[in-house]
C-alpha cells in the first residue's frame, strides 16, 4: 500500500535539549485547532491507533514526521513555526525543510535492515513480567523479535495495510533505561532485519508520538 509522508526538519539557533514530549506539547498548544497534532480530543479519546504525527529530536535537531493527513497538516503549519518555547528555554527557528516521500509499505520477500535512532520501548505492563522471567538472553531476544512483529502488524492495521505474509525478525539489541512519562523503563537500541518495507522515521512500541522507537533503513535492497 502506498503511504505518503512528510518529514519536517527545523533548523534552530542552538541544539534543543528538551525531549520530544515537550516539543509535542508546545506544537500542540500553538496549533490546537489541529487535533491530529496531539492525537486526541476531549475526554481522553484518541483519534488514531497509530499516530499520524510523530515528534523527534535527534542529536538536538527537532523534526516532525507526518503520515497521510498528518503530512498535509505539516505543510500548513511549517512556515508558521518561528520559535520553540519549552519551559525556560527559547529556540529560534532559522529555517525549515520539508521532505516528501511516498513509500510502498508492505511485506517483501527480501529482508531489510533497520536501526533504532531512539530507544524502543518494547515492553508494557502485560509482557514486562514475562520478559523478566526469561533467563536466557537468546530467548529474551526471540521474545523481543515477536514483539516487533506485533508492533509492525499493529502499525499496519492502524494504517489500513493488509499483511499477507508471515513476518520474521532477527535482531542485535542492547538494553538500556529510558524515561517515559517520568517513569524509568527498560528500552532497547540496536538493529534488526525484517521482511517488511518500513518508511524512514516511523516509530514502534510505546511513546511513538513522543519520539521513541524511531527507525531508519540501513540497507537499501531492491524490492521484489
Amino acid at each position: 500500500m502506498k503511504i505518503n509522508t512528510c518529514h519536517l526538519v527545523l533548523k534552530t539557533n542552538k541544539k534543543v535539549k528538551q525531549n520530544p514530549s515537550k516539543f509535542r506539547g508546545y506544537i500542540g498548544r500553538e496549533f490546537d485547532k489541529y487535533p491530529i497534532l496531539h492525537n486526541h480530543y476531549g475526554n481522553n479519546k484518541f483519534l488514531y491507533s497509530y499516530p499520524l504525527v510523530q515528534y523527534q529530536i535527534i542529536d538536538g535537531q527537532p523534526s516532525i514526521l507526518g503520515i497521510e493527513e498528518g503530512a498535509d497538516i505539516l505543510v500548513d503549519i511549517s512556515s508558521k513555526i518561528k520559535a520553540l518555547k519549552m519551559g525556560d528555554s527559547y529556540y529560534r527557528v532559522e529555517d525549515h525543510y520539508l521532505y516528501y516521500k511516498e513509500y510502498d509499505v508492505r511485506a517483501t520477500r527480501k529482508y531489510h535492515q533497520y536501526k533504532f535512532l531512539s530507544p524502543w520501548l518494547a515492553l508494557n505492563t502485560k509482557n514486562y513480567q514475562s520478559f523478566k522471567n526469561i533467563k536466557d538472553w537468546k530467548e529474551k531476544k526471540s521474545f523481543l523479535n515477536n514483539i516487533m512483529v506485533g508492533n509492525i502488524l499493529s502499525m499496519s492495521k492502524g494504517l489500513g495495510i493488509i499483511v499477507n505474509k508471515r513476518l520474521h525478525v532477527s535482531s542485535l539489541l542492547d538494553d538500556e533505561i529510558a524515561e517515559y512519562k517520568n517513569v524509568q523503563m527498560n528500552a532497547f537500541t540496536g538493529e534488526f532485519k525484517v521482511n517488511f518495507n518500513i518508511p524512514d522515521f516511523f516509530g514502534f512500541g510505546k511513546g511513538v508520538s513522543q519520539g521513541f522507537g524511531t527507525v531508519i533503513k540501513v540497507t537499501d535492497q531492491e524490492e521484489d
